[in-house]
């Protein structure tokens, strides 16, 4: 099972209280150095004195050299109640004249008259020693074992240490409050959101949210601008849908009662007759629903875009409305551009919104009239139908790609939806779509402009 990521307040607070953590163990660690040097510091000048006191027992005659110290001054010189104290008398050659002849010699023997400190080891216990230069170049060392030594630093370091963990807790107590009153803003909004009615998708206030959280809140109310368009065309079209179907179906049913109730075979043929002509109708109403649904721009969720050549696409497109065309004595024309048109697009969608153009021109298109479909290269690549129907008023021009939005007078069946379609799928591809009356001054001209992608490409 994955474990549940920390919380804001812990990342926080961890991110804070372990710097602060590593701080303190480095003043503590530095804390220790200072007060071991400080220890020794106070206690190697008794050392010296030491050193200095068995210097003044060393004498030269002509015997050589000797060391005069009796045992009771011996005794007194070395007292202490706390360490041990040794020391060691040696001739310029190395021998030892008195004392403890095992004890190291310093590393780096002090000049004349001159005393150096070092650490070492005697008898398996760590010392601090005194090397002092005395007459006759002898060298004199005392060594003394460290309990006092380490005694004072370790107070030392309480007394730097106590105090810094004392800080490190109510640093640690103040940060807490700290981020959990800088929380509380987040706090606040958390329960705002969800206090929330599913339904309701009104932005959400940022109040005296952080400035690092604006950004989230304002993505958030984005989501929710666009998650409510989705919902209001999902509504839309069930309400269209359910509004649009109940007629057909109505007609549906009166067609079934009338063929139920015919006896004469003639006239049941032509009820059913009928009833295919309502129920193909009822078929392409449905299909232009989906189509509606599937193209809605804040509810289409795939748009497979890929190279496409315009013109091939239309001309083959237009072909398909030879038939129906000629069965309406219409002379169906194709204007493309002398070389492949490439535009990024939808094949299945852009299909979709030829078709619904070529079938609203023949659709209104009077018998003997004339359809051109055009592809233009020039400037934004566009697509244009033109027509022989009706002139669509100024005023009227921008309602018509409205959903099942009819010109008053047309006799033309038709869903009403076709247009609605092709202002989607052209809205899909960043398009513009454009109506104006025919050059010729008969019928109107649908335009469908595409951003400036294109390539024209020589054969």
């Amino acid at each position: 099972m994955k474990a549940e990521p920390p919380s804001l307040r812990a990342r926080l607070l961890r991110g804070l209280l372990v710097p602060l953590t590593v701080l303190l163990l480095v003043g503590i660690a530095a804390g220790y150095v200072a007060a071991r040097a400080l220890a020794d510091n106070v206690y190697d000048g008794e050392l010296a004195e030491i050193g200095r006191e068995l210097q003044l027992h060393v004498h030269a005659d002509a015997a050589g050299l000797r060391f005069d110290l009796s045992r009771e001054a011996e005794r007194t010189l070395l007292l202490d109640q706390v360490d041990e104290v040794y020391y060691a008398v040696r001739a310029p050659g190395g021998a030892t004249l008195a004392g403890a002849s095992e004890l190291p010699a310093p590393a780096r023997p002090p000049g004349p008259g001159g005393t150096a400190f070092s650490d070492a080891t005697y008898q398996g216990r760590a010392v601090r020693v005194a090397s002092l230069r005395g007459p006759g170049q002898t060298l004199v060392q005392v060594a003394e074992t460290r309990a006092k030594r380490a005694q004072l630093t370790e107070e030392l370091l309480l007394g730097l240490a106590l105090p810094q963990l004392a800080l490190l807790a109510a640093a640690g107590a103040l940060l807490w409050w700290g981020v959990a009153r800088g929380l509380a803003p987040l706090e606040r909004l958390r329960a705002e959101v969800a206090a929330r009615s599913h339904l309701d998708m009104s932005p959400v206030a940022a109040g005296d949210a952080p400035a690092e959280v604006r950004p989230l809140v304002a993505a958030v109310n984005e989501l929710m601008q666009r998650l409510s368009g989705v919902l209001e065309s999902q509504g839309r079209f069930i309400a269209d849908t359910a509004h649009q179907l109940r007629t057909p179906v109505a007609g549906l049913k009166a067609h079934i009662e009338v063929a139920l109730r015919e006896e004469d075979l003639s006239q049941t043929r032509r009820a059913l007759a009928h009833l295919y002509v309502s129920a193909e109708r009822l078929a392409h109403l449905v299909a232009q629903l989906l189509s509606l649904a599937r193209n809605e721009p804040h509810a289409a969720t795939t748009r497979s875009f890929a190279p496409l050549d315009l013109n091939k696409l239309a001309f083959d497109t237009t072909m398909e409305w030879v038939t129906q065309a000629y069965a309406r004595d219409i002379d169906l024309g194709f204007e493309g551009a002398r070389h492949p048109v490439t535009i990024r697009g939808d094949p299945v969608r852009l299909t979709e919104l030829i078709n619904n153009l070529v079938d609203n021109a023949i659709r209104y298109t009077q018998r003997g009239g004339k359809v051109t479909v055009r592809v233009a290269p020039e400037g934004s690549p566009s697509f244009s139908v033109s027509d022989d129907g009706p002139r669509i008023p100024p005023e009227e021009r921008e309602r018509v790609f409205e959903r099942f939005h009819r010109l008053l007078g047309t006799q033309s069946e038709g869903s009403g939806l076709g247009l609605a379609i092709v202002r989607d799928i052209a809205t899909l591809h960043g398009a513009s779509i454009s109506l104006q009356e025919d050059t010729d001054g008969v019928g109107n001209t649908f335009t469908v402009s595409f951003p400036q992608e294109t390539q024209i490409t020589a054969p």
